[in-house]
């Protein structure tokens, strides 16, 4: 027989690409982390939080902070919870307080403190979320968030959340109240931003319709509106009978087009529409 051969060029790419990916990101969070979050005193979490407090209080160095954080929490990692992490962890571990360091001479961008928040957090959840596409994270407080998920059985977003809720509320304390609540703001305006770049603008329906006329609505969909149709065994819970769901997944922009041709052929017609963020496969994105 013979072996089948890896594409290793391909393979290859992939790999540059993931670390152009973790440095890219990486950049882009140091970057705003300097000219946006830093000099407006607004600690949104995670070590880039600590060391703006840090900074704020003793004049350290936050580059500094952030390797003396990240790097022994990554060994913690390591050590508790296996090699999993990989070197593409330790890559963006070490190398955003090194962008960090190196653009600390930046003049900032605005001393508007809500702008700084808004921008902020747009710019680490941009970095954060390319970061992500590469396979790896920029360690941090993500590693405690899972030491302390593994030893207590709290669930990972409220480790996270507990460890940035304590950076938030030591900001309102060292700073002020307002300065807390602007890092709530990055904070939130981060979580979504990293959702964005992970799913993407692209938003689509999926509707569940249930009809006795449901071969003419199948035929409607696939032939007027050119999408695909899967049908759901199903049914009623008062009658016991039989009732077949189709299944179809649009665009936005395809969906009034869809509840029309369903309505036109059966106006009783029970319709089911749901948002699906990311939809994979032929007449969608690609995987």
């Amino acid at each position: 027989m013979k072996r089948k051969r890896t594409n290793k060029p391909n393979l290859k790419i992939e790999i540059i690409s993931e670390y152009v990916y973790i440095l890219l990101g990486s950049a882009i969070i140091a970057i705003g982390f300097n000219v946006f979050l830093l000099p407006n005193s607004i600690a949104s979490g995670g070590v880039s939080g600590i060391s703006t407090i840090l900074k704020s209080t003793l004049g350290w160095e936050p580059a500094f902070v952030q390797w003396s954080f990240n790097i022994p929490l990554f060994i913690a990692g390591v050590l508790v919870l296996g090699k999993q992490f990989g070197i593409k962890t330790l890559v963006g571990t070490i190398f955003l307080p090194f962008v960090v360091f190196f653009s600390n001479d930046l003049e900032p961008w605005t001393n508007d403190p809500l702008l700084g928040a808004l921008f902020g957090g747009i710019s680490v959840g941009l970095g954060l979320g390319i970061v992500f596409r590469g396979n790896a994270s920029t360690g941090g407080t993500d590693l405690a968030a899972q030491i302390i998920h593994k030893y207590t059985g709290l669930t990972l977003g409220t480790c996270v959340a507990i460890i940035d809720g304590l950076i938030v509320l030591t900001a309102a304390i060292v700073f002020d109240i307002e300065r807390g609540l602007y890092a709530l703001i990055a904070l939130y305006v981060t979580t979504k931003t990293i959702d964005l770049v992970q799913i993407g603008f692209g938003r689509s329906k999926m509707t569940l319709i249930i009809s006795n006329r449901q071969a003419e609505i199948q035929e409607g969909i696939l032939n007027k509106i050119d999408r695909g149709v899967t049908k759901l065994s199903a049914y009623g819970g008062y009658t016991d009978h039989e009732r077949p769901v189709v299944m179809c997944v649009v665009d936005q922009t395809e969906f009034t087009k869809l509840k029309q041709l369903v309505k036109t052929i059966d106006p009783t017609a029970f319709i089911i529409v749901m948002d699906a963020s990311e939809v994979l496969g032929e007449g969608f994105k690609r995987a």
